[in-house]
């Protein structure tokens, strides 16, 4: 990934906040020569590893798990945050373009198949008991009716070798262009906007003044 070094975003808590707020992630492999796509969520466990471990599942249908059987092919979790259109109009110095702003990392490593059967299970409780409001996957799920969904998906763990973050938020322009793309932004109706400007707010991650 492109990453001008001020919009850098490689500071461990952080990185594992957002992966926790953002979990449903595309996970990309190359098969055949071609890159593959699964878009699912993914859980970080940070119990393991340097920069933890990756828990999901995909169908058994998805021919995506084949991949992982080869050992050497490497994957990337992409993980997308909120974004929005900022306009020059926004600015106070000009001229300018139109730009996109938004949060992204990337972690990479290589899935391998889980093949203890406890461990699957272990993996599919936890996704749902993490996404349930309550957290409570009992709720939703029995453990006879999870062991019956079992049969139809292939969990894998992904240790993450390598982490990239990128956090575009208008850091490259001046104050006053700053404060212009928040105000603007406070007013916009749009849902990019309403989502971007929600999660950003109260974090500390631009500049104080603004």
């Amino acid at each position: 990934m492109y990453i001008p070094k001020h919009f850098a975003f490689d500071e461990p808590a952080q990185i594992q906040g957002f992966v926790h707020d953002f979990p449903f992630a595309t996970l990309v492999t190359m098969m055949d020569g071609v890159p593959f796509a699964t878009h699912l969520p993914l859980l970080l466990d940070m119990r393991s590893g340097t920069h933890g471990v990756l828990r999901g599942h995909v169908a058994r249908a998805n021919p995506h798990w084949q991949a992982f059987q080869k050992n050497e092919a490497e994957s990337l979790a992409i993980f997308h945050g909120p974004h929005t259109y900022v306009s020059p109009r926004w600015y106070e110095n000009a001229p300018a373009v139109p730009t996109w702003n938004y949060i992204a990392v990337h972690m990479y490593g290589r899935p391998q198949i889980i093949t203890d059967h406890q461990d699957l299970i272990a993996d599919m409780t936890a996704m749902v008991d993490v996404f349930e409001p309550d957290g409570q996957a009992g709720e939703v799920i029995t453990p006879e009716f999870v062991e019956k969904l079992s049969a139809g998906i292939v969990g894998f763990r992904m240790e993450v070798t390598w982490v990239e973050g990128k956090r575009k938020l208008s850091q490259n322009r001046a104050i006053e262009d700053q404060r212009g793309v928040a105000a603007a932004l406070a007013l916009a109706e749009d849902l990019d906007a309403i989502a971007y400007r929600s999660y950003l707010e109260g974090k500390d991650w631009l500049t104080k003044d603004i």
